[in-house]
């Protein structure tokens, strides 16, 4: 990644926990705290007493910089950044701005981050100047519960971002056409860190070391976007297959996901852990529903998965299809999944080393590090442009 030297800062808001699953953001900003000091905004948490006012919890993870803002038990509202958390949260970010040297002056030079637009008015005066990007990693309108607010937020940002990613090629052509500066960016892979699943060393979890086999494994959230009936249908089809699902139950209740002998849920585990759960896979699935929170997704797991070296089965999402379509079998239907699991579990030495070829092409397309200084350098040259136009060049 190159040295950055003309960005002092970068500020990020972001719906999603930092300790919450390892995924897009923490692969990126993590990368870029390498080169410059990286602040993340979390969603407000009412934990404050009544009476006490709100605070601003700061902790380190690595190079990066979490802020949480606390705000008072009672009343509250509703949760996560709107109209009534952000001004409180702007309010408690300026002195942290002003302790860490962050002013107006400096503000040209760094990068406002979003990853929800609920968080737009939440950022401090000091940063009026900086550079605004939006990383749109998911269609947040789309899902479950989303703020009645959430679009005409996002067209707001849109107005406002300097730049534009796109997590995928479907989120990329929802938005080219809405503002200049659109990039499609999808997802990346640490390529070495889950080739562990493909070294015979690899110590495979407790919980899996004696599960029946074949294992047909999952991991990451599980929410609405996960076809249950679908993983009832294939548990019922082959009683003798296991089911493991790897992650945190999540804005769904836990007592509608099927419960069959042959199914394990196995909860959220820590990222280094992923790869030894991925290692007990016989091949990985992406059970995904085609519902409106699955219309623009863009998995990261496909390419994690293709770097363990498994055999992946897969709905038909778009985005999988078009970037992957090439090493990831895709089925409709229950009985079309069944099949094209036997299929993974019975491929021939030949498809094997046709699928690992042409995995290792994407690995290489999709490297965190490539991603992450391409990004770096866009952001770079826009400051520039917009110094240089500042200073009537």
């Amino acid at each position: 990644m190159p040295p950055v030297t003309e960005t002092p800062a970068l500020v990020c808001f972001s719906h999603l926990r930092w300790g919450f699953v390892w995924q897009r953001p923490q692969h990126l900003l993590s990368r870029f705290a390498r080169r410059m000091p990286v602040s993340v905004v979390e969603e407000p948490e009412f934990v404050r007493p009544p009476g006490t006012g709100p605070a601003l919890r700061a902790a380190r993870h690595d190079a990066v910089t979490v802020l949480t803002p606390e705000l008072e038990q009672e009343p509250a509202p509703p949760g996560g950044f709107n109209e009534r958390t952000n001004p409180v949260v702007r309010a408690l970010l300026d002195p942290f701005l002003a302790e860490v040297g962050l002013t107006a002056n400096s503000a040209a030079h760094s990068v406002v981050w979003y990853y929800t637009p609920m968080a737009l008015g939440a950022e401090p005066a000091a940063l009026g100047d900086a550079l605004v990007v939006f990383d749109a990693m998911d269609e947040l309108a789309q899902f479950h519960g989303a703020p009645p607010k959430l679009r005409a937020q996002e067209a707001a940002l849109m107005d406002r971002a300097d730049l534009v990613f796109a997590g995928g090629p479907s989120l990329y052509e929802a938005r080219r056409h809405r503002h200049p500066a659109v990039h499609c960016f999808p997802s990346g892979v640490e390529a070495a860190h889950f080739a562990r699943a493909a070294d015979s060393s690899t110590e495979v979890p407790a919980a899996l070391a004696t599960a029946p086999r074949p294992i047909l494994g999952f991991y990451g959230v599980i929410d609405e976007r996960l076809d249950l009936d679908l993983l009832a249908a294939v548990a019922d089809a082959r009683p003798d297959w296991t089911l493991a699902l790897v992650g945190p139950v999540v804005k769904i209740d836990p007592a509608t996901l099927p419960q069959r002998p042959n199914i394990a849920y196995l909860g959220q585990q820590a990222y280094a852990d992923l790869p030894a759960f991925l290692a007990a896979f016989d091949v990985a699935l992406m059970p995904f529903a085609r519902n409106e929170a699955t219309r623009f997704i863009s998995p990261t797991k496909t390419l994690e998965y293709l770097a363990g070296e498994k055999p992946i089965v897969s709905t038909p999402i778009a985005d999988v299809v078009s970037l992957y379509g090439a090493v990831v079998a895709v089925a409709e239907s229950p009985a079309a999944f069944v099949s094209a699991v036997d299929a993974a579990l019975t491929e021939t030495q030949a498809d094997r080393d046709r699928r690992l070829a042409a995995a290792r092409l994407l690995l290489a397309e999709h490297d965190w590090d490539a991603i992450a200084a391409r990004m770096l350098g866009l952001i770079e040259t826009t400051i520039g442009s917009r110094v240089v136009a500042a200073d009537g060049g």
